[in-house]
């Protein structure tokens, strides 16, 4: 597909999917673009665009096969396909996204975790051994990964995600506090900034308070 899609479209394609995936396990075959407006809170006439962008997957007066459509949502955001994650950085947050399970569920399966943290070495989470991080050029040479997720503190990012980068990452899930500087400017970056979404939920909530 060559068309240019918006990154507002792609954001809320997740959102169907989820939703979609509840209508599944609710027993729903069926359900109109006004029916899925009224549960997602977007109108039926945003939700008809954004699935007019992939080709559309309605019938008129039938409306969307929920099943149908949950399958071409997940393919269009690749999760028919598996892909292998190793994680930089094996503290806390590290750990608890490898602990994760339903990441496996969506396709995201963790291959491998590293830090430089001696005192962790060979400790196994859902039985995936930590390694050092100067392992990862052999890790790397003898396994297929597709994403590196950043758990580390900023202070190294760049250097880390560069040296991923040239081993032949192509797409970095980054929640190292920091926007990267990557020499490659054709690899995949998705930033998560934890404290930007806690910083919004913030300013809602004096927002709300005001408008009492």
């Amino acid at each position: 597909m060559n068309k240019e899609i918006s990154q507002a479209v792609i954001r809320r394609m997740p959102r169907y999917y989820r939703y979609l995936g509840e209508l599944i396990d609710e027993g729903v075959e069926r359900i109109s673009s006004n029916e899925l407006s009224s549960r997602m809170k977007v109108t039926a006439s945003q939700i008809r665009q954004d699935l007019n962008n992939f080709g559309g997957f309605g019938q008129q007066g039938y409306g969307y096969n929920v099943q149908y459509l949950y399958e071409e949502i997940g393919k269009i955001m690749g999760l028919n396909e598996q892909h292998n994650i190793i994680v930089i950085g094996a503290g806390n947050l590290g750990q608890a996204i490898a602990n994760y399970m339903k990441f496996e569920k969506l396709g995201f399966v963790i291959i491998g975790l590293f830090d430089v943290d001696t005192k962790l070495s060979g400790k196994k989470i859902r039985g995936i051994p930590i390694l050092m991080l100067d392992e990862i050029e052999d890790f790397l040479a003898t396994h297929k990964v597709d994403i590196a997720a950043l758990t580390m503190p900023k202070k190294n990012a760049d250097e880390v995600a560069n040296q991923l980068v040239q081993l032949g990452v192509h797409a970095i899930w980054n929640f190292a506090h920091v926007d990267l500087e990557l020499l490659d400017e054709s690899v995949v970056v998705e930033n998560v900034h934890l404290s930007d979404s806690l910083m919004q939920l913030s300013y809602n909530i004096v927002k709300s308070k005001k408008e009492l």
